[in-house]
């Protein structure tokens, strides 16, 4: 595995997050390991489809940032506005792209009225981020398309809709917490009528700086969005109703929401809405990594990891 070292005090292989990603061979089968030291790098950056097979590490998750600042509250060249989708901080759309132990953020979140500012956008198939923290405000993390990832021990955060597009992805024991701001989503899927899965998360938390009772699991983005909460944690933020149509009554019958075994002040199920769905244990229990983002290859991303310095 070849390794690319990237130090802004000038003791590494390049400077930049940009200098080693274009030094990564297109289209190479053998990954390339980009070491990230410890800094704020503030840099825009997008993965291309040729770059497959790459992997970044921090050298720690909170100390190894990348961060950028664009949103649709931002003017691009000739005078518009950005639209969300122009946002992201660091986007991936190559292929099995694996990262660990580093923060990708959008510091226009930090502004209340900053609106949509994405962090991260994922968009390439077979992907892994682990003890990975993904901080935003309105529009964190979006993963478009239809290909599969896994977040593993993540730390994500925003207010609306934070978690939202159309991948098969596992949350697996992340923390997902919401910042202070009323009427909140923690996600909004899109997922399409043929996947069978959207948005499973897996011994998840869902954390709060906010009032009671004033988010949302989530809300359909388009009419067959589907999330699944298995065994997570829910603080009293959550809404007693769970789920939420998007003004929209007749994505009550497309929509695939579901829960089992939630616990917390939150999950509570008595005035759950009528539409969503309590799963059985057996059902449940075919909820793994390896079942949801199995595919036709027979990925498995639990048995993929790094190795060791």
């Amino acid at each position: 595995m070849r390794t690319i070292v990237v130090d802004q005090s000038g003791n590494g292989d390049v400077l930049t997050v940009a200098e080693a990603i274009a030094a990564v061979p297109d289209h190479a089968a053998e990954r390339t390991l980009i070491m990230l030291k410890n800094g704020e790098y503030c840099e825009k950056i997008t993965v291309p489809a040729s770059k497959t097979n790459l992997c970044m590490r921090g050298e720690s998750r909170d100390g190894a940032v990348i961060v950028y600042d664009d949103s649709v509250s931002k003017l691009k060249p000739n005078g518009e506005k950005m639209t969300t989708y122009e946002t992201a901080t660091f986007t991936v759309r190559a292929n099995d792209f694996y990262a660990e132990n580093l923060t990708f953020a959008n510091s226009a979140s930090r502004l209340e009225r900053a609106g949509q500012a994405v962090a991260l956008e994922a968009a390439g198939d077979r992907a892994i981020f682990r003890n990975v923290a993904i901080l935003g405000h309105q529009d964190t993390l979006y993963t478009p398309g239809n290909g599969r990832q896994l977040y593993d021990r993540c730390y994500i955060e925003g207010t609306v809709d934070f978690v939202f597009g159309s991948a098969t992805a596992v949350f697996k024991e992340c923390e997902l917490h919401n910042l202070n701001r009323h009427n909140g989503y923690v996600t909004a899927a899109s997922t399409g009528i043929d996947q069978p899965y959207g948005y499973v998360l897996l011994q998840c938390r869902l954390t709060s700086s906010t009032t009671a009772e004033t988010v949302s699991l989530g809300r359909p983005w388009k009419p067959y969005g589907s999330t699944i909460f298995v065994n997570t944690w829910m603080d009293r933020h959550i809404r007693p109703a769970g789920w939420d149509n998007w003004r929209d009554p007749s994505k009550e019958i497309t929509s695939r929401y579901a829960e089992y075994g939630s616990t917390g002040p939150g999950a509570e199920q008595a005035d759950r809405v009528g539409w969503a769905k309590v799963l059985t244990e057996q059902s449940a229990s075919t909820l793994s990594v390896s079942r949801v983002l199995a595919g036709e290859d027979g990925w498995n991303p639990e048995e993929i990891s790094l190795p060791t310095e």
